[in-house]
């Protein structure tokens, strides 16, 4: 539904501005904005499973911390029996050994020089490195997630692992720190198909150039993968890494859908109701939003019911605004011409008919900006009213009798019929007053001469009415509809022209609307004459 008529889009191409809808989308891409909380509070499920990877990744290092510390106690046991073997039998034996993970066994004498190597037999069980050339799309993306895993936790990435060619104990770190601190120690490297081998190194306790022709001890080296705990730490790892991507792109997902279902009705709302403020009501038609059943749906019918009744009190304004000048066009008009024709006229008895007419026309037009200088306060007073309970019977009695006090022209009467206990409603008794006066000078104004006006209020239900009947020629039931409009200009015969401004059964039936009732017109006693009835709710 366009919110921007092209006339709009005109006018924002000439001026150099991007059209109303781009400012506010730009607007709507703040941080404080909805769509970025949105965002914000989805994202963090993925802030989960990424700490979760880091996690994963600080588990890894305690595993292979454990792993190095067996490894160690593992060369410092095979030290310790071989240098209980007989020297004959030492280099034979520890070549002879095999381990279940294929763990490469390897000493070296105190020159350095190598003496047993376990992998030398083909019997013995061995660790494989593998071709990186062979390598499958899960292991190169294993691998990959590896490598961006250590970046982020921001670990040092370990030494390449290389054989040492030639074999010596020298070309092993870890070989010549144990003969220079005399205890196990370990290193961590990386092999050239990405996974992880252990190097553990410990002198043989008591070896000396007696046992193998050199002044430093003998050192039994060991080299283990520690493939078996990548492989097991990369399979959680990759499927949380998958499970990450996934989690991230239905968040991503849910994100725009709230976006759409929740941001873009609003910023719709926003832009129609910046529209209306704006004064361009008329062009703009707020969405209604039919198919939604949310609040969203409601906030929009809300708005669109509001902008209705806007522009329709702006048309009443308007439309008030030109009948008052209407109104006020014609005893204007009339002054002016009595004015003009005043000057050429010499005869008294004229002149004196002429300055009537100029003081009627003042007359009305004082009565007129009265009556509209009241109509114009009304809605402000009633917001600001404090409603009380009132006794309508007691009010409506208390008018009439004033009424009959200050005598009426023409023998009319006013009559209320009697109420055996009073009717209470909630409301403001001098606007209450205002609306029974204004229904009985209607009627007075409309009563033959010698007629009388009945008031009668009586309970109706939850309802409280107020009935106010004279014996005029009554009111056509095509114009009943009519009478209650400002400046209805149906006026009795008999009655001088602007005695009345036509506002009287306005103002009426805005105070009954402001007080929760309402003013019909119906046939009067007997079908004769016109019946004017003010409904309350009953207090």
């Amino acid at each position: 539904m366009a919110l921007v008529t092209a006339s709009t889009k005109a006018e924002a191409n000439a001026s150099g501005e991007p059209p109303l809808e781009v400012q506010e989308w730009r607007r709507g891409l703040g941080f404080g904005s909805v769509r970025a909380r949105i965002f914000a509070v989805n994202i963090v499920a993925v802030l989960m499973l990424a700490i979760m990877l880091v996690y994963i990744d600080a588990v890894r290092g305690r595993l292979l911390d454990e792993r190095s510390a067996e490894l160690a106690r593992e060369a410092s046991i095979i030290a310790s029996l071989a240098a209980a073997l007989p020297r004959t039998g030492r280099i034979e034996t520890l070549a002879g050994l095999g381990f279940t993970r294929g763990t490469r066994l390897r000493l070296y004498g105190g020159d350095g020089a190598l003496l047993a190597d376990n992998w030398r037999r083909e019997t013995v069980p061995r660790f494989k490195i593998d071709d990186p050339a062979r390598r499958t799309w899960r292991r190169r993306s294993a691998l990959f997630i590896d490598r961006a895993l250590e970046g982020i936790a921001g670990l040092r990435a370990p030494p390449a692992y290389a054989e040492a060619t030639p074999d010596l104990g020298s070309q092993w770190p870890e070989a010549a720190e144990t003969i220079r601190s005399g205890t196990p120690v370990t290193n961590l490297r990386r092999a050239r198909d990405g996974s992880l081998v252990l190097g553990a190194a410990a002198t043989l306790p008591g070896t000396s150039a007696a046992g193998f022709s050199a002044a430093a001890p003998a050192v039994v080296h060991l080299t283990d993968s520690a493939e078996d705990i990548s492989a097991i730490l990369r399979a959680e790892r990759l499927t949380s890494f998958w499970l990450f991507v996934a989690v991230t792109m239905l968040t991503l997902s849910l994100s725009f859908f709230l976006a759409r279902t929740i941001v873009r009705p609003l910023r719709m709302l926003a832009i129609a109701a910046h529209r209306v403020r704006l004064g361009r009501s008329r062009e703009v038609v707020v969405p209604r939003l039919p198919e939604r059943r949310d609040e969203i749906g409601a906030l929009a019918r809300a708005l669109s019911d509001m902008s209705l009744a806007l522009r329709g009190q702006i048309d009443a304004t308007e439309a008030f605004a030109a009948d008052v000048a209407h109104e006020l066009k014609n005893p204007l008009a009339s002054m002016r011409s009595a004015v003009d024709t005043l000057d050429s006229v010499d005869a008294p008895a004229l002149r004196e008919r002429l300055m009537l007419v100029i003081r009627d026309d003042v007359a009305r037009i004082d009565r007129l900006i009265t009556d509209i200088s009241d109509a114009s306060r009304l809605d402000a007073e009633l917001s600001r009213s404090r409603f009380e309970l009132v006794d309508a019977a007691g009010l409506a009695a208390g008018l009439v009798d004033a009424y009959a006090t200050a005598g009426l022209p023409r023998d009319l009467h006013v009559h209320i019929a009697p109420s055996s206990k009073p009717v209470m409603v909630q409301g403001d008794p001098v606007r209450l007053a205002q609306v029974m006066r204004n229904l009985i000078d209607n009627a007075l104004s409309f009563s033959p001469a010698g007629g009388e006006v009945v008031v009668t209020v009586a309970r109706a239900g939850r309802e409280v009415r107020l009935s106010v009947a004279d014996q005029g020629p009554g009111v056509p039931v095509e114009n009943r509809g009519d009478v209650f409009r400002r400046f209805y200009s149906q006026r009795p015969e008999a009655e001088d022209f602007g005695r009345h401004s036509g506002l009287g059964l306005s103002i009426a039936a805005s105070i009954a609307a402001a007080h929760g009732g309402h003013i019909h017109v119906s046939e009067g006693p007997e079908g004769r004459g016109a019946a004017f009835i003010l409904s309350l709710p009953q207090a």
